[in-house]
């Protein structure tokens, strides 16, 4: 990743959310565990201008009245992980796939530890929804943001995604 021209923090019902960017587009989103520290700036008006367009989007997320993100991003990952977060991208409002499926939509379908891996190391975790992706029988599994399953809990329940503990 290419270092961040501008962040922008958000509250939002799971917690406070970092939004990163670069001259390119967004390259970091992070919902923060409760009493972590980050402090806004900005060192280009064309970075600032993508993070208060992600802070928006999100933001009408929230609040029910958006489905979907048209922020440009800028994120990096090896050719695996960015096919991963693509099939990712492709999912609809209220949509899952578990593990499996993902790795079967890249065209490996023994690498699921791998997508596993790719998942948990999405860089834009909203914009690109990795909290829609569940173990096999739809089980929930880890999540990184926030508060971990609490957070994942919180958002599937949110856009009505039914799952197994």
């Amino acid at each position: 990743m290419t270092e961040l021209s501008s962040l922008k923090l958000i509250k939002s019902p799971v917690g406070k959310i970092s939004i990163g960017a670069t001259q390119s587009g967004v390259a970091q989103i992070e919902i923060l565990p409760p009493g972590s520290v980050r402090i806004e700036f900005s060192d280009s008006a064309k970075a600032h201008r993508f993070a208060l367009d992600a802070a928006d989007q999100l933001s009408e997320f929230f609040e029910g009245s958006r489905k979907g993100f048209s922020v440009p991003l800028d994120i990096a990952g090896t050719a695996f992980q960015l096919a991963v977060w693509t099939q990712i991208a492709k999912l609809d409002f209220g949509e899952q796939k578990t593990y499996a499926e993902l790795a079967l939509a890249v065209g490996n379908p023994k690498a699921v530890r791998a997508v596993g891996g790719a998942v948990g190391a999405n860089p834009v975790p909203l914009l690109v929804g990795c909290h829609r992706i569940l173990g096999s029988e739809r089980r929930i599994t880890g999540y990184s943001g926030g508060e971990g399953l609490v957070t994942k809990r919180w958002l599937l329940d949110f856009e009505q995604i039914e799952f197994k503990e």
